[in-house]
């Protein structure tokens, strides 16, 4: 599915927000390979579309469950660069004052209730929050994201199953970048869509939307989003997509085709939106702006990161129990 339907400054907007993914995610692997950056990470390089549309879709005080390959997903929902620069970075700056590092990022305030590192783990939490939601009768929804490889996860058979049987608020979305880490998904799954083939087992519509059109993901998400605010229940949207580099940081990548990953590159979400937006007579100066912005956003995000203090001793207890100290235990 492809559209133009979106008006110009929704368009902008996501284009900006596709953008500054772009730069962040490409900074952050150079930092790490300044040997910067702790531990490991998983970059979403040519995902961006999905993240800045369906965030675009939601609203204050829905929630965003996400994987380790959350960075998009925390900035989309607007945590802000440095805080989430800073803890890939280990600093008490950080959003999670450096504890949590690049696979766990969380921000309440921001509706982002995590990046879980364990497969299909989160896809039943959602279900929860989606089930406080209508228990409490609010609008919210809850969005999960995951890939392609947890549609193989019990617990994503488990969460759709709950959530038509209770007809919950939340939305399923698999960004199928067509690679279980290092195997191909087709080669072990029994369907040729993982996510949307399956859906109608669960009596759900098979939703395929093109993952690297920003628009085509907006409108998809907002439509379901819509129902499910409705008390029309769930939905599963598969959103086809690939990720640039490997599966993680130590991953170079090179069991991929080289024409399969040329093709795809050539598909570049970034770059076909700008082209879009040119086309759609948005001014060159316009849209050079907003780029430019965007760099020096990274660039003063990096600077105030590397600025950040190494967590002390002081916070190794600190959220580790309900009252925030251990000191109850002695």
């Amino acid at each position: 599915m492809t559209s133009t339907a979106t008006d110009v400054s929704t368009k902008i907007a996501l284009y900006r927000t596709q953008y500054e993914l772009r730069l962040f995610e490409q900074r952050a692997y150079d930092l790490f390979l300044e040997n910067l950056v702790k531990g490991t990470s998983h970059l979403g390089l040519g995902q961006e579309a999905i993240a800045a549309g369906v965030a675009a879709a939601m609203k204050q005080g829905d929630w965003t469950f996400a994987t380790y390959r959350g960075h998009n997903h925390t900035l989309a929902r607007g945590a802000g660069m440095t805080p989430v620069l800073a803890e890939l970075l280990g600093r008490a700056n950080g959003l999670m004052a450096g504890k949590g590092g690049s696979m766990h990022l969380t921000s309440v305030e921001h509706g982002m209730m995590g990046s879980y590192a364990i497969i299909g783990a989160h896809l039943p939490i959602a279900c929860g929050a989606a089930w406080s939601a209508k228990y409490r009768g609010t609008d919210q929804v809850s969005v999960a994201f995951f890939g392609d490889g947890t549609t193989n996860i019990g617990a994503f058979h488990e969460a759709l199953n709950f959530a038509v049987v209770w007809q919950l608020p939340v939305i399923f979305v698999c960004e199928n970048n067509l690679w279980m880490e290092y195997t191909r998904t087709t080669e072990v799954t029994a369907v040729p869509n993982p996510a949307a083939d399956r859906a109608l087992a669960y009596g759900l519509e098979s939703i395929i939307v093109d993952g690297n059109d920003a628009d085509a993901v907006f409108e998809v998400a907002s439509a379901a989003i819509a129902r499910a605010r409705a008390g029309q229940g769930p939905s599963m949207i598969e959103a086809k997509t690939y990720r640039h580099g490997g599966h993680s940081r130590a991953d170079p990548g090179k069991y991929r085709p080289d024409e399969e990953v040329k093709e795809w590159l050539a598909k570049d979400p970034i770059v076909r939106y700008r082209a879009r937006l040119i086309e759609l007579g948005v001014p060159l100066e316009q849209i050079e702006a907003i780029e430019a912005e965007a760099l020096a956003k990274v660039d003063t995000a990096t600077e105030e990161a590397k600025a950040g203090a190494t967590p002390g001793e002081d916070l190794l207890m600190k959220d580790v129990w309900a009252d925030g100290g251990s000191a109850w235990r002695n």
